[in-house]
């Protein structure tokens, strides 16, 4: 199981890579002046680093109980992204829409918007993180099978 701070270094890395991308993709996509797009960003960076540190300690946790291994097949990827921007969506669509004074409905869409591009990137960081910090026992396992 990773530890708390491997935890806390996934977060940080997830979401400081996800602003660089994040504030300049969506001032061009949903035309936003960069004070609004970047407190969205940066509000919604800040929710989403508490919720990936919660999110993905108890999916952990969940994954070692039903399956003994924390270990991701592609399957499980797409749907740890997929229920990882569920919930954040559901987090950040308020604070959105109190922040450019939008109806919730117009927020949804615009977080819907985002989330897309979250699901992938998510995805994608998840998998390379993975590859670069593996998990303490998959090295155990690895070594194990190899005896």
């Amino acid at each position: 199981m990773r530890s708390p701070a491997d935890r806390i270094r996934h977060a940080l890395l997830f979401e400081i890579f996800a602003l660089l991308i994040a504030v300049p993709g969506g001032m061009l996509l949903f035309g936003l002046e960069m004070k609004d797009m970047g407190v969205i960003a940066v509000g919604g960076a800040t929710i989403a680093t508490l919720w990936n540190y919660v999110y993905n300690w108890g999916f952990d946790h969940l994954m070692a109980r039903w399956r003994g291994t924390t270990r991701k097949t592609p399957l499980i990827r797409v749907g740890h992204a997929i229920l990882f921007e569920v919930g954040i969506l559901l987090l950040l669509l308020p604070f959105i829409a109190w922040w450019l004074g939008i109806s919730l409905w117009e927020a949804l869409l615009m977080d819907v918007g985002m989330a897309i591009f979250y699901v992938v990137y998510a995805f994608v960081f998840n998998w390379a993180y993975d590859r670069i910090f593996p998990a303490p026992e998959w090295d155990a396992a690895k070594t194990q099978a190899e005896a």
